[in-house]
C-alpha cells in the first residue's frame, strides 16, 4: 500500500491554524467521500500527549527550564509518531497536524534561545527524522496573531476553565524572535514549506492552502 501524506500547518499562536485544518479536513473529505483524513495536535493528540500539554500550556506552570520544556515536546511528539501518525501513514492515510517540530525550533530553538541545532538532532534521534510531505506555514503580522490569541485564550478559560495561556505571556520580543525563525525555516526548506503570509482573510487563506495541498495531492500520484 502507498505511503499516505503527512501534511502540517504552522504558525504562531493566533495565526488561524486550527480553523484553517478543519476547513482543509473538511474540503478533503469532500474530494474523497470514502477517505476521512487522520487530525490530529501538538503537543497533544494522544492520552500521553495530553497531559503534557496540560503541564506546558499552564500559565500557572513556573520555572520550566527550556531544555525541560523542548524535551517535553518531543517526548509527546514521539508518541504521537508511534501511536497516531505513523501507524495513519503506514495504511495509507493523510494525516494533518496542528504544529509539528517546526515549532519547537521556533519556539524553542528561536523563541528560548536554544538554537536549530539540538532541535534538529532530536528530531533525528528521537522521531526518526519523519518529515511532513508538506508544511503549510501562516504568518499574519506579529501584532494581529498575538490579539487573536490572547482574547482566543481568555475566552476558553471562561468558557471551560481551561488555561492554555503559558506561551501568551512571553513579551512581543519572545515572538519576534519565533517569528524570525519560522521565516528562516521557510527559507530553508521551500520545497516542503508553503508560506502564506500577510493578514489575509479566512477565504483567502483556505483558497491558497487548497492550492498549495492540491498540487501535492497531483505530485504523489505522480510519484
Amino acid at each position: 500500500m502507498p505511503r499516505g501524506l503527512f501534511i502540517t500547518l504552522e504558525g504562531l499562536d493566533g495565526s488561524g491554524k486550527t480553523t484553517q485544518i478543519r476547513r482543509l479536513a473538511a474540503w478533503l473529505k469532500r474530494r474523497h467521500p470514502d477517505e476521512d483524513p487522520v487530525l490530529t495536535r501538538q503537543p497533544g493528540g494522544t492520552e500521553t500527549g495530553d497531559r503534557i500539554r496540560a503541564l506546558v500550556l499552564d500559565s500557572g506552570q513556573t520555572g520550566l527550564a527550556p531544555m525541560t520544556e523542548m524535551a517535553l515536546m518531543f517526548a509527546d511528539r514521539a508518541q504521537a509518531i508511534a501511536e497516531v501518525i505513523q501507524p495513519a501513514l503506514e495504511a495509507g492515510r493523510v494525516v494533518l497536524c496542528d504544529r509539528f517540530t517546526d515549532s519547537t525550533e521556533a519556539y524553542q530553538g528561536g523563541g528560548r534561545g536554544l538554537g536549530s541545532e539540538p532541535v534538529l538532532e532530536l528530531h533525528r534521534l528521537l522521531c526518526g527524522n519523519l518529515q511532513p510531505d508538506l508544511t503549510l506555514l501562516l504568518l499574519p503580522s506579529l501584532e494581529v496573531s498575538l490579539e487573536r490569541a490572547r482574547r482566543r485564550n481568555q475566552r476558553t478559560t471562561e468558557q471551560n476553565g481551561a488555561d492554555e495561556g503559558r506561551f501568551e505571556q512571553e513579551q512581543d520580543g519572545f515572538y519576534r524572535k519565533v517569528w524570525e525563525k519560522y521565516r528562516e525555516i521557510a527559507a530553508r526548506e521551500p520545497g516542503r514549506v508553503v508560506l502564506i503570509e500577510g493578514d489575509l482573510s479566512l477565504d483567502e487563506v483556505h483558497a491558497k492552502i487548497v492550492e498549495a495541498v492540491a498540487a501535492r495531492l497531483v505530485t504523489q500520484k505522480m510519484a
